[in-house]
C-alpha cells in the first residue's frame, strides 16, 4: 500500500495537463480504494463521501485538483521526475497543487470511518482547474449535494486564505485612422493607445476590501500593425481585473463600460471573488490553533462555488507555474497534520456549542 508521499511522487511523473487528467484520476481512485473507500467518478473527476453518511447532515466539501499547467521552457530538470534532495519535492504539481491533493486525500481516509461527525466529508480531486474549464468543479457539482462549506487545497504556506479575488479578461480595441506612414496623421492607434494605457495605470474604482484592498486593473497583451509603413486603424489589448469582494463582476462590468475612454468587452463574467466570514466557526477553529489569515490575489476553484469557502493548503503560491517546481516534504507531511487539526477542532467546537 502506497504512503501518501509515495502517491505524490507518482502524481508527479505522471502528465496530467489540464483535460488530459485520465491516469492521474486513475491513480487517486485506485489509491483511494486501497485505503477502504468507496469512491465515484465523473469524467476525469473523483469523489467520495465519508462512510457514516447521513443525508440530513451539513457538508464540508474537501477539493483539490489534479490538472497541471505545462512545463515552461526554463526548467533545469525533468518536470515529470519527483525527486528528492534534501527536503525538496521537485516535479511538476508538486506544489500546485500535488501537495494540497494528496493531504487532503490522506485526511480524507482519516476521518472516513469515523461516527457521528456533525457534517458530512465530501472529498473532490477534480481535473480542469487550471483552464476554470467546463468538465472540472463546475461539471461535478451539479452531482454533488447541496455545500454548505468547503476548503480548497491550494498552496498558501498553511495561512487561511479567508477571501480570493475573481476574475474579469476583457479584450478592448483603440481605433484610428489607417494610412501610410509617409504621410500625416492625426489620428494614430497607436498613439491613441498612450492615453488608453495612462488610464488604465490609474483607474480605481472606489471600494477597497479590508481582506482584498482594490480591485486591480492590469494591461497584459497588445497588439498592433503588420507592416512598417503602415499606420494600423486598430490596436487589440487584453486586460486582466482581479475583482475584490465588495462588487459582483457584473457590477465592475457596469463601471468599466461607462468609464473606459474605449472600447471593451468581458470574455466571462463568471469568476466571481469569494469569502468565507471572519466568524465562521471553520476559521474561528483555525484562529484557535494559531493559523494566520490572509486575503489571496490568485484565482482558484473557489470562483466556482455558492457556499462560504477557504483556501488552505501546504506549499508557496509564488512557486507555482515556475520552473523547477518543487514542495518541501516536512512542509506537505505539516499540511496533512494541519487539516486533520483543523477539521478536528471544527468539529469539536459544533458538538460543543449549544
Amino acid at each position: 500500500m502506497k504512503s501518501p508521499l509515495e502517491l505524490l511522487c507518482q502524481l508527479i511523473e505522471t502528465p496530467s495537463f489540464s483535460k488530459e487528467e485520465q491516469a492521474t484520476a486513475a491513480l487517486i481512485e485506485g489509491w483511494l480504494q486501497e485505503q477502504g473507500v468507496k469512491t465515484q467518478r465523473h469524467r476525469n473527476n473523483v469523489y467520495a463521501f465519508n462512510e457514516d453518511y447521513d443525508e440530513s447532515k451539513p457538508h464540508l466539501l474537501l477539493c483539490s485538483h489534479h490538472d497541471t499547467v505545462k512545463p515552461n521552457k526554463a526548467y533545469t530538470r525533468d518536470p515529470f521526475a519527483a525527486s528528492i534532495e534534501e527536503d525538496r519535492l521537485y516535479g511538476l504539481g508538486s506544489n500546485d497543487a500535488g501537495g494540497c491533493l494528496v493531504a487532503l486525500l490522506a485526511t480524507f481516509v482519516h476521518f472516513y470511518k469515523m461516527k457521528n461527525l456533525p457534517y458530512n466529508l465530501v472529498l473532490a480531486a477534480v481535473a480542469e482547474e487550471e483552464n476554470a474549464g467546463e468538465q472540472g468543479i463546475r461539471g461535478l457539482l451539479p452531482l454533488l449535494p447541496p455545500l454548505d462549506v468547503a476548503i480548497i487545497g491550494e498552496p498558501t504556506l498553511l495561512d487561511m486564505a479567508v477571501a480570493e479575488k475573481g476574475l474579469i479578461v476583457y479584450d478592448a480595441v483603440v481605433t484610428g485612422t489607417p494610412s501610410h506612414a509617409a504621410h500625416p496623421n492625426t489620428d494614430n492607434a497607436l498613439y491613441n493607445t498612450i492615453e488608453v494605457l495612462e488610464w488604465l495605470k490609474t483607474c480605481e474604482l472606489p471600494l477597497v476590501s479590508e481582506q482584498l484592498g482594490p480591485v486591480k486593473v492590469t494591461a497584459t497583451q497588445i497588439q498592433a500593425g503588420k507592416q512598417h509603413n503602415v499606420i494600423p486603424a486598430q490596436v487589440q489589448l487584453v486586460i486582466d481585473v482581479r475583482v475584490n469582494d465588495c462588487y459582483r463582476n457584473s457590477e465592475v462590468d457596469q463601471w468599466m463600460q461607462n468609464n473606459a475612454p474605449f472600447s471593451l468587452k468581458a470574455r466571462s463574467l463568471r469568476l466571481e471573488s469569494s469569502s468565507i466570514p471572519i466568524d465562521h466557526p471553520l476559521i474561528i477553529s483555525g484562529k484557535e490553533l494559531g493559523l494566520g489569515s490572509y486575503g489571496s490575489p490568485t484565482l482558484s476553484d473557489q470562483a466556482a462555488l455558492s457556499c462560504p469557502s477557504l483556501k488552505f493548503g501546504p506549499g508557496d503560491s509564488t512557486r507555482s507555474h515556475s520552473a523547477d517546481e518543487f514542495i518541501h516534504v516536512s512542509e506537505f507531511h505539516a499540511g496533512i497534520q494541519a487539516y486533520t487539526d483543523l477539521l478536528t477542532q471544527f468539529f469539536n467546537r459544533i458538538n460543543t456549542t449549544p
